[in-house]
Formats: C-alpha cells, sequence, structure tokens
C-alpha cells in the first residue's frame, strides 16, 4: 500500500475470480442454488476432512450455529460464558431464554478461567460456553473435569479457531460441539457463513433437520427448526478459499513474528507468545498497553494510529457485560470480571491479514514505537 493509504484491521482473503467463474457456470447450469447440492456437500465433506473433525454441518453465518447447538443439546436456565467475546456469543444463549453467568478471564489467553467456573455452578446451571479467543486454545481438559463433575454439557464457540490444533488434535473435538465463523474478517470465509461440529451422526441428523425448518422429508417436520443453510455460491466460494487457507495462515504468521520482534522490547506493550505443541491460525494479533509504562493510554494510541490511516480494533471492547441487555445481571459486576475489565480497558489488534507488505507492517509498528 502508499504511504497514505488506510491500512484496515482485516482484509477478506479472496478466491481466484477466474477459478470462481466455472463454478458458478455449472451452479448456473443445474440451477440448484442451494438446500444441500453438490458444493455444498463437498464442503462440508473437505472441511471435515482439513478440520480433522467427524461432523460438520454448513451455516449461513456463525450466530446461527451457536443458537442451534443450545436447541440440538436441549440447554435451559444458566450458562456459564465470557463476558470478553463477540456480541454474538452472549445473543445466542438469549435468544434460547438462557441465562448468561459470566466469569473472568485469564490474564494469559483471554479465556474463560477454569479456575473461576466452578463457584459460578448452580443448580439452575446447565451448561458452559468458552471461547477460544483470538483462536487461542482454552484449557480443554480442565473444563471437561469441571463439567463431567457436574453433569454439564460443553459448547465452545470456535469462531477464530478454524485449523488450530493441540498435540495433532484438533480443538474443535473438544466439548460436545464447537462452532465456526465463516464471516469475511475470519482466516477462512465463504463471505457469510459457519459450521457446526458435533461427534456422531445421529446428532448431525438432529442438526441437519434444526436448520432446515425442521423438515425430516417432504411432509415430515419433527422440530421447530429454522432456515440457516449455506447456498450453493457461497460453498463453492469457500472450497476455493480452503485451497489457499494454508498459505494465508503461514503469511500471517510471518506478520505475527514481525510485530512480535518490532514491539517486545516497547515498554509498556504486551505481546502473546505461541503456545507449546498448538498450530496456531494468527486470526489476530491483540497487544495490552500499559498506559502508567507506555505513557499514553490505549484510546489515545488508538486515536493515533488513525489520525495515521493505521485502523486496529479494540477488541473486545467493551466487555458484553457492559451492554444494555446484561449489565443488570448478577455476574457482569466489575468486581467480579476484574481481569476481563482492565483486558478490555488494553487491548488493540493491529491489522492481520494475508497480503500485508513490509512497508505496511513498518507503518504499523511506526505508529506504536515512540
Amino acid at each position: 500500500m502508499g504511504k497514505n493509504e488506510t491500512i484496515t484491521v482485516t482484509s477478506p482473503l479472496l478466491p481466484s475470480l477466474d477459478e470462481f467463474i466455472p463454478y458458478l457456470q455449472q451452479i448456473w447450469d443445474s440451477k440448484w442454488i442451494t438446500n444441500n447440492g453438490q458444493f455444498h456437500k463437498q464442503l462440508e465433506a473437505a472441511l471435515a476432512e482439513y478440520l480433522g473433525v467427524e461432523f460438520v454441518s454448513l451455516f449461513t453465518n456463525g450466530t446461527l450455529p451457536l443458537i442451534t447447538a443450545l436447541q440440538a443439546l436441549g440447554i435451559k436456565g444458566e450458562v456459564i460464558t465470557t463476558p470478553y467475546s463477540f456480541v454474538a456469543t452472549t445473543h445466542a444463549l438469549w435468544w434460547n431464554g438462557i441465562k448468561p453467568v459470566f466469569v473472568d478471564i485469564d490474564p494469559n489467553t483471554c479465556n474463560l478461567n477454569p479456575d473461576k467456573i466452578e463457584a459460578a455452578i448452580t443448580e439452575k446451571t446447565t451448561a458452559i460456553m468458552p471461547v477460544h479467543c483470538y483462536g487461542v486454545p482454552c484449557d480443554t481438559e480442565r473444563i471437561q473435569t469441571i463439567a463431567d463433575k457436574h453433569g454439564l454439557k460443553i459448547i465452545y464457540d470456535a469462531a477464530h479457531a478454524f485449523g488450530v490444533r493441540v498435540n495433532g488434535e484438533s480443538i474443535l473435538n473438544a466439548g460436545d460441539m464447537a462452532t465456526l465463523s465463516f464471516h469475511a474478517t475470519k482466516v477462512f470465509n465463504t463471505v457469510e457463513g459457519g459450521a457446526l461440529v458435533c461427534h456422531d451422526a445421529e446428532t448431525k441428523k438432529q442438526i441437519d433437520f434444526l436448520k432446515n425448518f425442521g423438515f425430516a422429508g417432504e411432509t415430515s417436520v419433527v422440530a421447530p427448526g429454522i432456515n440457516s443453510k449455506m447456498d450453493e455460491i457461497r460453498a463453492a466460494y469457500g472450497l476455493l478459499n480452503l485451497q489457499q487457507v494454508d498459505k494465508a495462515i503461514e503469511a500471517r504468521k510471518k506478520v505475527a513474528e514481525y510485530y512480535r520482534a518490532a514491539l517486545r522490547p516497547v515498554k509498556g506493550v504486551r505481546v502473546f507468545d505461541d503456545m507449546p505443541g498448538v498450530r496456531h491460525n494468527y486470526s489476530y494479533f491483540p497487544i495490552l498497553i500499559n498506559a502508567e509504562e507506555y505513557g499514553m493510554t490505549r484510546d489515545e494510541l488508538y486515536f493515533k494510529m488513525r489520525e495515521q490511516n493505521v485502523l486496529g480494533r479494540r477488541y473486545f471492547y467493551p466487555l458484553i457485560s457492559t451492554f444494555d441487555t446484561y449489565k443488570n445481571l448478577e455476574s457482569s459486576t466489575p468486581a467480579n470480571l476484574p481481569v476481563a475489565t482492565r483486558i478490555a480497558d488494553e487491548v488493540i489488534c493491529l491489522p492481520m491479514y494475508y497480503g500485508l507488505t513490509e512497508e505496511d507492517l513498518e507503518r504499523v509498528v511506526g505508529c506504536i514505537v515512540k
């Protein structure tokens, strides 16, 4: 980019238009544009293989899999979750008539802190909904131990965690279900889209009923489902993007390495390192600003960057627990969420995407290094 052009916080990974057109021609020729067509089936199979999971159900966005997972598991009452996420996580609970119970996060991962979960469990608790924040894996073993002890289900919001593995195993296999987002801002996108991962064929069948009005046949409706199917055009787009996602992740990794090397020496700026044994996807690059040490608040830096046409994002700020819908919940107080409250006030996610040049990265770093 030119020295005055805007560097956005993200940019979508796009398939080759020349390669996409023949797929569109097939769709036009077949006149089959939705309802479990050939590209939909191919993408589900290709994603299951790539992600290392058995059963993938495609959705039209990343929020509907969360809503559907709660329906499929019959979750009611209260669900323990994180305030440090995108609002869709908690909205999915609210839409199902479920009360979110917020628990503080771990300062080293920004994920739900397992040490805080058990104290939040009541007789109304039925599930835990953690988020693999920024694609960083939750402590799935400890969370599973707590869930087993108390008879709770686990749904992982893995919107950020496409392709992430721990010691070679997909993190999507943890818990009872996991959901993905394929929004344009994600590492892998289908423009809009998402998926729900489950572990057995019967559950996959139930999910597929729920995302298609509950139809089990032409005249048989077995559940009060909704319409959340992915169409053929986006499925074809996804098949092409899947062919280049590894190359994109490798480019993101180099961006992360550049940022770490340049920013680690800066007093008052905290960067996060890769975790041992984890295949990261580098979906985001958050930094934390300690105003006292850095000499400038997070917001002052954020607006300084904007003045130089570098668009970071205060992600996640403000906390979900501060929004009107949730702020009066007992678990929403800052005293209950001290770490999440602090990090929300310190975080900036730097530009991170395939296609950033060294000149772009120098401009980003130049805004931060004084």
